[in-house]
């Protein structure tokens, strides 16, 4: 018998059947055991070698019986780096199932029922991408995610009006594709103007204005800052761009599902989409190409032809199917899931904050995602503080340069000095997060800030009350 035939009743239809917003979350540190029936789902079937089902509903109202699971020998650890990637929501996987096995032909055979079975699947999926963002179906193309989306975007614009603008705008803080891109362009003889940002890590309206050029072929601003969180404005950046009759690109990796975006009242041309950012599956992301008025394009790949030329190669179809049932759940599901995360974001914030002193938020705390919570711990080294915290998943910054050891480039940006910047950790909050995890991870930050302080020499100083930054130390020959 195949996987895909124990699937007999979705995982979504247990739920809904329970709780309009119930949610199935991956979080090892339970154990789920079914109040009556087992249901043979997909997610019923994610089990661990002791038949142990590793997934737990968000509330208890499922019917589920739900032990916390307080063995500290547990090797997996509590999961706070959503912004690095999310788990695949159950129900995203119970719509790719059936592509992955019986309903395997290529959507771009025209020619027999298999092709055409998977092509209806790959438009369906287009759709649920489109409404989510307030577009039209024929505007989105598949990729395999957001760094290829914000490559096309940049790359693609520059080099068709090449000769024509030459200049393109974006900021200190963009995902490091979005700036390797540019430096890319940079090299091939476009000028690229990186705007500053302020201390609450948002742009500076005017200066965008000032840096305005007759040949601007392109503004590229990120939606929702990967480090910490903050929410630029979109719709008036997208208002200066088409009165200038420039275009506007957006990275929205960290934005879409979770905040409301419209396209078109915001005036944007071309917005990046990333599957694992929102419950998705890995390897697939689609790029928001604007019709009227008509962006075009210089295509990185070149083929067959798909995604109206803009992106050669067979769409990997339960990956698209999977994208398109993500942007269908956060459309349905987005101001609860918000509302949410905000609840526990406050929850974080405040237990740590209360708990622990010289305890700061990077960016702005008002015009940001509450999912995304970036705090430096003063006195305290980041990288010890995350090797302490080995029983929660966490990060220091993007997970695309966290093999550095230097200070992050976003947190510099905002004025933030190299003690501040190393001693900055990255708290990722999302749908499975639940309130005990929460209190988990406020207990075990403060014990350890506390204990690594107690290490520290500045630390004993400040306690004395001394002004360590008016210590002029000795410097080594």
């Amino acid at each position: 018998m195949s996987f895909a035939r124990l699937v007999r009743r979705p995982a979504h239809q247990v739920m809904r059947s329970v709780h309009p917003f119930a949610q199935f979350i991956p979080a090892p540190r339970f154990v789920v055991s079914p109040a009556a029936s087992a249901f043979h789902t997909a997610a019923k079937c994610l089990q661990s070698a002791e038949s142990q089902v590793l997934i737990t509903p968000s509330t208890e109202s499922l019917g589920f019986e739900v032990t916390s699971v307080k063995d500290e020998t547990n090797s997996r650890p509590i999961y706070m780096d959503m912004q690095a990637t999310s788990p695949t929501d159950p129900r995203v996987l119970d719509g790719m199932l059936p592509y992955m096995t019986e309903l395997y032909g290529n959507p771009h055979s025209r020619t027999h029922a298999y092709g055409w079975e998977t092509e209806k699947a790959v438009d369906q999926a287009r759709e649920h991408i489109a409404t989510l963002i307030g577009a039209d179906a024929k505007e989105i193309v598949f990729t395999s995610g957001a760094t290829e989306s914000n490559n096309l975007s940049i790359k693609g614009v520059a080099r068709f009006y090449k000769g024509k603008k030459n200049h393109i705008i974006t900021t200190q803080t963009e995902h490091k594709c979005v700036l390797d891109s540019c430096r890319v362009l940079s090299d091939e003889g476009f000028e690229i103007t990186y705007l500053p940002v302020g201390k609450n890590g948002l742009i500076n309206m005017d200066d965008l204005k000032a840096a305005v050029r007759p040949d601007t072929a392109l503004v590229s601003i990120m939606a929702v800052n990967n480090e910490i969180g903050v929410i630029q404005p979109l719709e008036e950046i997208g208002k200066l761009c088409r009165s200038k009759k420039i275009f506007f690109h957006t990275d929205a990796a960290q934005a879409v599902g979770k905040i409301p975006i419209d396209v078109n009242k915001m005036n944007i041309d071309l917005l990046s989409i990333s599957g694992h950012k929102i419950y998705g599956p890995k390897g697939v992301g689609a790029l928001y190409v604007r019709r009227r008025p008509r962006v075009r394009l210089v295509p990185l790949m070149t083929g067959g032809g798909q995604e109206r030329g803009l992106r050669s190669g067979t769409v990997a179809a339960p990956l698209a199917v999977g994208l398109g049932e993500a942007c269908r759940i956060a459309s349905d599901e987005m101001a609860y899931d918000h509302e949410r995360v905000k609840r526990l974001s406050e929850r974080l914030i405040t237990g740590i904050q209360s708990k622990v002193s010289h305890v700061y938020r990077n960016g702005d705390e008002v015009q940001s995602y509450p999912g995304c919570v970036n705090l430096s711990f003063a006195y305290v080294e980041g990288e010890s503080l995350l090797m302490a915290l080995k029983d929660i998943a966490l990060s220091s910054g993007s997970a695309c340069t966290s093999a550095s050891l230097e200070p992050s480039y976003v947190l510099r940006a905002l004025g933030a000095d190299d003690d501040m910047a190393h001693s900055s950790i990255r708290f990722g909050i999302g749908r499975f997060t639940t309130e005990e995890e929460i209190d988990f991870v406020i207990s075990r930050v403060v014990g350890h800030v506390d204990k690594l302080r107690e290490m520290s020499p500045l630390w004993e100083m400040v306690q004395e009350g001394i002004d360590i930054s008016k210590i002029e130390w000795a410097q080594h020959a």
